[in-house]
């Protein structure tokens, strides 16, 4: 018998909806569209460093997870707007100016690792989700075992003895993560709710951060779990790296796109429930982050809205 994988199952009865004909009524483009119709082109945002969500490949080209489901955008787009010959224009942004380019209408949306959070809500919208995020920390292979132990949460224990020592064995260190991310902040509230004397070493990019700790000028590096795992895995130095195995926060990671835009998030968010719901997905998810567990597919089961 032919094995039908669960992630092609996540939405179930809904999925016969969504692939039906649209019964709304088409009306003119505003917003976005209207933009993107009279430009000609749509303008897509992207991390050059944040594979496998968004990055440069060798011919210099966008790739990745985010990529391809922007990608798939594009086309509704090019569908909405009735311009088959719509141009793709693929804009690379850094960490710190990412949001700017979204709300300053620089770039349509943006394609990449990004946390929704209340406070970026304030400044940009965002689609229905495309990943179950997190964040998680790289250390050398050869870091302290006490150190190791804390960060992964073995021996821990609701009491002001365990508590202490943790502390204790994470002072005078220094931390890294990438300038502008949630891990950033996550790292600095935490070292300022448990009253750790450390340092917190700003990075531009994963890259950077990574060899940071292979040069011992940091001790960890914390930042978005999935990306912290490629590079270890793809790093010529894999053997001296390891990603503990915990997340110590969990953050839905979404397209984000210009506020007060209705039309725009619809389309964006109705092209990726289909994806979810075409079982295309399973072969995408797999490609980049290996094969779906139960977590992830309970994920997408609930991020889909029905039709």
């Amino acid at each position: 018998m032919t094995r039908i994988h669960p992630l092609a199952m996540v939405i179930g009865a809904a999925a016969l909806v969504a692939a039906m004909p649209l019964a709304h009524a088409q009306t003119p483009p505003s917003g976005a569209l209207a933009r993107i119709a009279a430009a000609g082109r749509i303008r897509l945002g992207y991390r050059v460093d944040a594979r496998p969500f968004s990055y440069r490949d060798e011919s210099g080209n966008p790739a990745g997870y985010s990529i391809a489901l922007c990608q798939n955008i594009a086309d509704a787009v090019k569908g909405s707007v009735r311009n088959p010959a719509l141009t793709v224009e693929w804009v690379p942004v850094t960490a710190p100016g990412r949001f700017d380019a979204v709300r300053q209408g620089t770039i349509d949306m943006l394609c990449g690792a990004d946390t929704v959070t209340l406070e970026r809500r304030g400044a940009v919208a965002f689609s229905i989700p495309i990943f179950p995020g997190g964040v998680g920390v790289l250390l050398r292979s050869d870091a302290p075992v006490r150190l190791r132990d804390v960060l992964s949460g073995k021996g821990q224990a609701f009491h002001p003895t365990w508590r202490a020592s943790a502390t204790q064995v994470l002072q005078a260190r220094a931390f890294s993560a990438v300038t502008g991310t949630t891990a950033e902040k996550w790292l600095t509230g935490r070292i300022d709710e448990l009253k750790v004397v450390t340092t917190v070493v700003p990075v531009p990019t994963y890259q950077a951060g990574v060899d940071a700790v292979l040069a011992r000028r940091t001790d960890a590096l914390f930042g978005e779990r999935a990306i912290l795992l490629d590079a270890a895995r793809r790093h010529a130095a894999t053997r001296d790296l390891i990603v503990i195995d915990r997340l110590f926060s969990y953050e839905p990671l979404a397209l984000a796109l210009a506020p007060n835009d209705e039309p725009f998030r619809l389309l964006v968010d109705r092209t990726l429930t289909r994806f979810y719901t075409s079982g295309e997905l399973t072969g995408l998810y797999t490609k980049w982050f290996g094969e779906p567990d139960e977590s992830a597919v309970s994920f997408f089961r609930w991020t889909t809205v029905p039709d």
